[in-house]
């Protein structure tokens, strides 16, 4: 992920250097590959502090950096900023604030995204592959079905995009979506969440699958039991999230390549770079995954992510045992008010 996030903020800055460097100004393109280098310090760096916390509480050079992460990050930001306001330079102050806002919506676009992407991760390799192949499925029968049926024009933007590919596009890829989250579902390896073990040292994908990956049985509507001849069918809760995922990836998704295809044609070039023959840059690739990681990242937020007691419990014990005391006499507390306690445990 790091790797692509590098070379497509190297393509995008790259279009915007050709500009800058006609005039002969300095530190353009030092100043972004430094800002690039403060903005993913400061997102690994909370990646670390909220998934290795073990970890890194067992080793006192790390601590520091951990507690004073963000005014770290700050600080290195600052020095860039100010490094800017040295370099402006008289009769040019328009164009080096363009290529400053220039940066930081390339440091949006590619890394904060990417780092989406991670967290997309960590929640189970199923919300990684099932988003990124609905897009890439999207992309392929978008083009068969415009190839073979396509007739009107869906966006002047893409003068080869049609309606009959964009609808085609869009039920292959649910289907696709529906199937390929079925045979996933099955596997703990692609479910589970990935927590680290500070006690092996590596990452573990075993647990108890949660309700969402495990097979339920749900009735048919009326309409679909007298087509089908099925009363009811047996899948995972998982599958109907497929359907959005797989909606959001068909219908909202190339929207993403419309955008790059604007942004191309505002500066009168075909691809993004040469890195992929016949393709054209990375950028060209992922135009529309970027856009697919955040809604992943929303989507789990809104309506799967709940109260995670295994991270709570690894936050609790990196504190100071004053403070764990403080913790559990609160929550006995609680448990007290509630009557979930026994009363002989009240003494």
């Amino acid at each position: 992920v790091l790797s692509i996030q590098v070379k497509c903020y190297h393509e995008i800055i790259t279009i915007g250097y050709r500009v800058y460097h006609s005039y002969d100004l300095p530190w353009f393109r030092s100043l972004s590959w430094y800002f690039l280098l403060c903005v993913n310090y400061f997102f690994y760096g909370e990646t670390v502090a909220d998934y290795f916390a073990m970890f890194v509480q067992r080793r006192e050079q790390l601590q520091f950096l951990i507690r004073y992460h963000r005014f770290i990050s700050f600080a290195l930001y600052l020095t860039g900023f100010c490094m800017f306001v040295l370099s402006l330079v008289k009769k040019h102050y328009r164009l080096q604030f363009y290529m400053f806002a220039w940066t930081h919506v390339t440091l949006l676009i590619t890394v904060t995204q990417s780092h989406l992407v991670i967290q997309n991760l960590f929640e189970g390799m199923i919300w990684f592959l099932v988003p990124i192949s609905s897009v890439i499925c999207n992309d392929i029968t978008a083009y068969i079905f415009g190839f073979f049926f396509g007739r009107t024009p869906l966006i002047k933007l893409s003068p080869k995009k049609t309606w009959e590919g964009f609808i085609g596009g869009f039920f292959s890829t649910v289907v696709f979506g529906f199937i390929f989250s079925y045979f996933l579902a099955q596997h703990q390896y692609f479910v589970c969440p990935e927590e680290y073990n500070s006690e092996t040292n590596r990452f573990v994908t075993e647990c108890e699958p949660s309700e969402l990956f495990q097979m339920k049985k749900y009735s048919l509507p009326p309409l679909l039991q007298a087509v089908l001849g099925w009363e009811a069918v047996n899948m995972y809760p998982f599958q109907m999230h497929s359907i959005a995922l797989s909606t959001f990836a068909s219908l909202i998704g190339p929207f993403g390549g419309f955008f790059a295809s604007g942004f191309k044609r505002a500066f009168k070039i075909k691809d993004f770079a040469d890195t992929i023959p016949g393709h054209g840059g990375i950028m060209d690739r992922f135009d529309c995954q970027y856009l697919m990681a955040t809604f992943v990242h929303v989507y789990i937020t809104s309506f799967i992510r709940g109260p995670n007691p295994s991270k709570l419990l690894k936050q609790l014990l990196v504190l100071q045992p004053e403070q764990q005391l403080n913790v559990y006499k609160t929550l006995k507390s609680h448990l007290i008010e509630k009557g979930i306690l026994q009363p002989s445990l009240r003494e």
